[in-house]
């Protein structure tokens, strides 16, 4: 009979095989006592039929979804999976038989949410879901079943890339300094355009993580997208804003924690209307907050700092991350081009390499050996 165990919200079942063997414990994923006594029975009937005929038993994409949606709960992103599992339910239904997805029904799922207007980039997201739950299956539970998945990814457009000038940046400041709060604000804009930080990473913020003397901001793998610990330089622009905010915090709430902190100590949750308001004061459109973090890589990338470097502040899990902003530096391929220039002139490559050797045979020195040329001296 269906029980549930302490920490879990779930029924779980305990199955004895009817051939004898180690007893099978898993997961309803379900907190209604009749399907998941619904499902013991199925589970029961399949491992007769395996034992009986040796029909391999299926799964179901409510099956399949509810091992892996347990598997996730102590994902930082177990609300988006949740979310994007849900929208392939309402597509495949409880009842799809998983060992039985085919290439066919990705091409459906593709076609019906193009047909609601959905970006390739979102059905992607969901596409790996599916995918992740699959793999799950097949690495986890050893249930044999394909990945229809693979190689069916749709093609997405280049991101978004919206930055500021310095000028405009230095406008986005000013016309924050006039807002309510708008020291705060405006320091909140200067950390990100200097530091490349997220919103949240700046938001969730506390003294602790602040590193003066040696001008880092330590960003924990809790707070950050990305999951990993990571250490951003602060200049000297950034080190100014980070004082203003210790000044304010130390005479309106000592006790805070937070570098971001209202009046009251707490944290700061949003500043998205100040922002917007500072925008349109400052005659700035299309601009987000999260483009702050744009204009911080593009500035980096345009004065000539290497991708690798910049992938290392924004925290990147790759290189091809960062490579959406490489179109801002053509001096590099501009040197590169450059360099094809840098060879005598009417002289082929066979013809450059001869030139030295037919010079050092005319030369009435004699050619050196390596061990002179290294400094070295011959024993007699």
């Amino acid at each position: 009979m269906p029980h549930k165990r302490k920490g879990s919200p779930y029924w779980w079942t305990h199955i004895s095989p009817p051939g004898g063997g180690a007893p099978i414990r898993r997961s309803t994923g379900t907190v209604d006592y009749r399907e998941a006594k619904a499902l013991e029975s199925k589970w029961r009937s399949e491992l007769y039929q395996q034992e009986a005929w040796g029909r391999l038993p299926t799964h179901g994409f409510a099956e399949v979804a509810s091992e892996f949606l347990l598997a996730s709960q102590q994902k930082r992103t177990v609300e988006d999976i949740q979310r994007r599992v849900g929208r392939l339910y309402d597509h495949f239904g409880p009842d799809q038989i998983m060992e039985e997805l085919a290439g066919k029904d990705i091409r459906g799922f593709i076609s019906a949410r193009q047909m609601d207007g959905v970006k390739p980039a979102t059905i992607n997201r969901e596409l790996s879901i599916l995918s992740a739950m699959i793999n799950h299956a097949i690495e986890q539970l050893e249930w044999p079943m394909s990945n229809p998945v693979r190689g069916r990814m749709l093609k997405e457009p280049e991101g978004r890339v919206r930055w500021l000038t310095h000028s405009e940046a230095d406008r986005l400041v000013a016309a924050a300094k006039t807002q309510r709060n708008g020291e705060r604000l405006s320091d909140f804009i200067l950390l990100g355009l200097n530091t490349g930080a997220r919103m949240n990473e700046l938001l969730k913020m506390t003294w602790s993580r602040v590193d003066f003397n040696s001008a880092l901001l330590h960003l924990e793998g809790e707070d950050n997208k990305s999951a990993k610990r990571r250490s951003v330089p602060l200049n000297d622009e950034a080190i100014a804003a980070l004082k203003r905010r210790w000044v304010w915090v130390a005479n309106h709430c000592p006790q805070s924690e937070w570098v971001f902190a209202k009046s009251d100590g707490e944290r700061l949750g949003n500043l998205r209307e100040g922002f917007k308001s500072a925008c349109s004061l400052a005659r700035i459109t299309n601009f987000r907050i999260h483009d702050l973090r744009h204009t911080c890589a593009s500035w980096m990338v345009s004065e000539g700092v290497p991708l690798l470097d910049v992938k290392e502040v924004l925290g990147h899990s790759t290189v091809k991350m960062t490579e959406k902003y490489a179109h801002l530096a053509p001096h590099r391929a501009r040197d590169a081009v450059n360099q094809l220039g840098n060879r005598t002139v009417g002289s082929t490559p066979a013809e450059t390499v001869q030139e030295p050797l037919t010079q050092s045979q005319h030369n009435e020195r004699p050619v050196h050996s390596i061990e002179s040329m290294l400094g070295r001296k011959r024993r007699a």
